[in-house]
């Protein structure tokens, strides 16, 4: 399990301007739709943009804190 915090934290530390909303989707704090917008995702293909978004996710899922993940992702326009 993994709170709405420390879930934001872990996307920042690799997209750190990224405007991150969760949304804990069985109450179970392992199943969220992630709303991901960065300027990092400039110029990036959508897949290119949920891959950078799951690496930074990684040891979350790899270790079962994080069981399902809802992306979105999004450019975040100056």
């Amino acid at each position: 399990m993994i709170d709405n915090h420390a879930l934001t934290e872990l996307i920042r530390a690799s997209l750190p301007d990224a405007a991150v909303e969760i949304f804990d989707r069985t109450g179970t704090h392992d199943h969220f739709n992630v709303n991901v917008r960065s300027a990092a995702f400039a110029g990036k293909t959508l897949i290119e943009q949920h891959q950078m978004v799951y690496r930074a996710l990684g040891a979350a899922l790899k270790d079962g804190r994080v069981h399902a993940v809802e992306l979105k992702t999004q450019e975040l326009e100056s």
